[in-house]
């Protein structure tokens, strides 16, 4: 059987990647092809994504993949949730989009939720509150926008807003559309109530498409561009996590969970349907869309963000370190010095990391930490002690027993992080793929052209393609001590 090629776009929070895909006999080899930074943008005191510079690097990607002269089928983009573009018939994009981080959702996050209800907002999308949710962000557009969401035929998310500009069809996968807080779950459609409640001209929402939907062929000023005729355009799972979760090795039965392990750490499940109810509100759990019509019951934890940016920090004061350095550091560094609790909103936004973690420190009463490599053993130790609290709550939310965390992405590429999560919650973890968003948007596109069959299909490609490490948990007493510390912090 001859060799299947798909390309896969996948962005994150700190880089983008175009991806090459060979698919032959189940089995998947996966190769960068392009990396480059993401965009983001200080312009006039408010954060921005450069979208456009982004879709060059990718083009730029898509010819150096012409270049190599193989039979390519389709490309998929997947990207970070909520964010999303503004754009019109004439207009490819009305105004350079905010980045989730951008502060303007300060002054709508509570006053959306106290205006139209939490309780509603809740039992309508299922999702978990984050004033980065696109629906406090549209709020804002309301407010001091009005005549761009006039100007606007319709809204895309980002992963999709590329999807649109290599197919020329403007959908929105119902992956990226769940992290808006404005999809309905059980409907698998728009929220109509909370887009009457918030005032939200209805035509802004568009058509939504279920993960594995192809939206056509590459638009041939496209196609003449990167010299890629031919190819077929496809949404998977748009968001990336949707993608990551379609691509972990697991195996069949419910005593597993996942980890998507990278700038946020996104711990959950994969459930038949939708999980709504008082107690998941108050535990601010989520229900995201997920391949197949399977909801990723998880939550949003700040994750590797918190060391990027002391990384980012460090660098800024003349202090350049490696991942390798730090991690190196962080494992001869003294064991539960001092704890964190990542959730703090104080670690949720830019800047001054390193100070930040310094100041909770002092102020809990514990040392603060000196080197970088205290404050890297710090975060990993703190990070791994929210994950057995978060598969606790999963467990008590839904009445399954996890036996096995699953990690998967960047960060599953820490063996330091890997055996702090196996030990501070007591099971095993099973580490990789690295490159699950960009597998799990390969294979989904692989699913979509009828060429693999299904899910389970897709999981048994990862296991025959991929080395995976397992951790048990070490050290149980000095864990259980570290844990009792943590949640009283």
């Amino acid at each position: 059987m001859n060799p299947t090629y798909y390309i896969a776009c996948d962005l994150g929070a700190e880089s983008g990647r175009v991806m090459l895909g060979r698919l032959e006999e189940g089995r998947l080899t996966l190769e960068e092809v392009h990396r480059f930074p993401s965009a983001a943008v200080r312009v006039l005191g408010s954060l921005r994504w450069d979208v456009l510079r982004i879709f060059e690097e990718i083009k730029t990607g898509l010819r150096q993949v012409a270049g190599r002269q193989v039979p390519v089928a389709s490309l998929s983009v997947d990207s970070w949730g909520v964010d999303y573009v503004l754009i019109n018939a004439v207009h490819p994009m009305l105004s350079p989009p905010f980045h989730y981080r951008d502060a303007r959702t300060e002054s709508t996050y509570e006053r959306v939720r106290e205006k139209v209800g939490s309780e509603l907002i809740f039992a309508e999308t299922g999702i978990q509150f984050m004033s980065i949710n696109t629906i406090y962000h549209l709020v804002s557009d309301v407010e001091k926008s009005r005549a761009l969401l006039e100007a606007a035929d319709s809204f895309l998310t980002i992963g999709d807003y590329f999807n649109y500009l290599f197919s020329g069809v403007p959908r929105v996968d119902e992956s990226n559309a769940s992290t808006t807080q404005l999809y309905n779950p059980r409907t698998r459609s728009w929220s109509q109530v909370l887009i009457e409640r918030c005032g939200f001209p209805p035509k802004i929402f568009p058509q939504l498409v279920p993960p594995g939907t192809v939206l056509g062929q590459l638009l041939p000023e496209v196609a003449a561009e990167t010299g890629l005729p031919e190819v077929q355009v496809v949404a998977t799972c748009s968001h990336d996590t949707g993608a990551a979760v379609a691509a972990v090795p697991a195996q069949e039965g419910e005593d597993w969970a996942y980890l998507s392990s990278g700038t946020w750490s996104l711990l959950g499940l994969e459930l038949p349907q939708p999980l709504i109810s008082e107690k998941v509100r108050e535990r601010n759990f989520t229900n995201e869309a997920g391949y197949g019509a399977t909801t990723r019951f998880l939550k949003n934890i700040v994750g590797l963000w918190i060391l990027q940016e002391s990384r980012r920090e460090w660098a800024r004061q003349g202090r350049e370190f490696d991942y390798a350095t730090l991690t190196r550091e962080a494992e001869n560094a003294e064991p539960f010095r001092s704890l964190i609790d990542p959730r703090a909103t104080r670690f949720l936004k830019p800047g001054e990391m390193p100070q930040k973690i310094a100041e909770f420190c002092s102020e809990t009463g514990q040392p603060a930490p000196e080197t970088p490599g205290q404050f890297v053993r710090c975060i990993f130790e703190s990070l791994a002690l929210l994950y057995r609290i978060t598969i606790e709550e999963l467990e008590q939310l839904t009445g399954r027993k996890i036996r096995r965390l699953h990690i998967v992405g960047g960060g599953s590429q820490s063996a330091l992080l890997n055996q702090f999560a196996a030990s501070a919650t007591g099971r095993q973890v099973v580490a990789g793929p690295a490159e699950a968003t960009a597998i799990g948007n390969v294979l989904l596109q692989a699913i979509a052209l009828g060429h693999l069959g299904s899910l389970a299909a897709v999981r048994q490609a990862v296991r025959d393609s991929f080395a995976l490490q397992t951790f048990e948990p070490i050290a149980p007493e000095a864990w259980g001590a570290a844990y009792q510390r943590f949640i009283e912090l």
